[in-house]
């Protein structure tokens, strides 16, 4: 589904991102690894057109997508849970729901998705509140909530886990879980916290520096290789 062939970026005269390449199929769910400043989320920005490429291609669906503007890449079936969640605090739960089908026509776009209150029922109890009103957690749910129902085919989450309580951290692997097994999009996952995405993963990349210095399989996220390039 999603095929990133030797990709470069720069920040003026820095090299961020150095050669990365990545495949992930549909119904997988890649995990992204690697210490604070080695370019994850700035490849993140790439592939949803945030942020430009130097050089290199990035393939969805066997189309190339290099050059496409985000609303582009949105309406082509990647959805974006940016790290900070970045909801729209002034804007009522309702309405930020209602923001994440704005890639729908407009007889789909006024109505959600009620399998989203079934995945994240709080929501349905603050549908009328204010998103900034919301704790982190549930800002955090809202978020993925509000991706999930542009029905995308891939789903980038970025550090879904930073600063969010132990129980809401539950909630969200056992989402992320569900639509994993559904089997239905491809799951990119940027997570500093190794435990959860080791259970979720099927694949994994590490970054440092911008560049892949390991990828493999779940079962080899183990390694004291892999585990070197996490430690502070």
């Amino acid at each position: 589904m999603l095929n990133v062939t030797d990709i470069n970026q720069y920040y003026g005269s820095s090299h961020t991102l150095r050669g990365v390449s990545l495949s992930l199929q549909k119904g997988q769910c890649m995990a992204l690894l690697g210490r604070n400043g080695v370019g994850k989320t700035t490849l993140l920005k790439c592939l949803t057109g945030v942020l430009p490429v130097s050089s290199g291609k990035i393939m969805f669906e066997g189309r190339d997508i290099s050059k496409l503007k985000p609303h582009q890449r949105a309406a082509a079936g990647i959805a974006y849970v940016p790290q900070g969640r970045e909801i729209f605090a002034r804007l009522t739960v309702e309405e930020n729901l209602l923001m994440g089908m704005a890639t729908k026509s407009a007889r789909h776009a006024s109505r959600i998705d009620p399998v989203v209150f079934d995945l994240f029922p709080v929501l349905k109890e603050m549908l009328q509140r204010r998103g900034g009103d919301l704790s982190g957690g549930q800002q955090q749910q809202l978020a993925i909530a509000r991706a999930m129902l542009a029905e995308p085919k891939l789903i980038i989450l970025d550090e879904p886990t930073e600063g969010i309580q132990p129980s809401i951290i539950k909630d969200i692997e056992r989402v992320i879980r569900l639509l994993r097994e559904r089997g239905d999009m491809a799951i990119l996952l940027c997570e500093q916290y190794f435990d959860f995405a080791h259970a979720l993963a099927d694949t994994f990349m590490v970054l440092s520096r911008g560049e892949v210095v390991a990828a493999g399989v779940q079962k080899d996220m183990d390694s004291a290789d892999v585990k070197r390039h996490l430690a502070v």
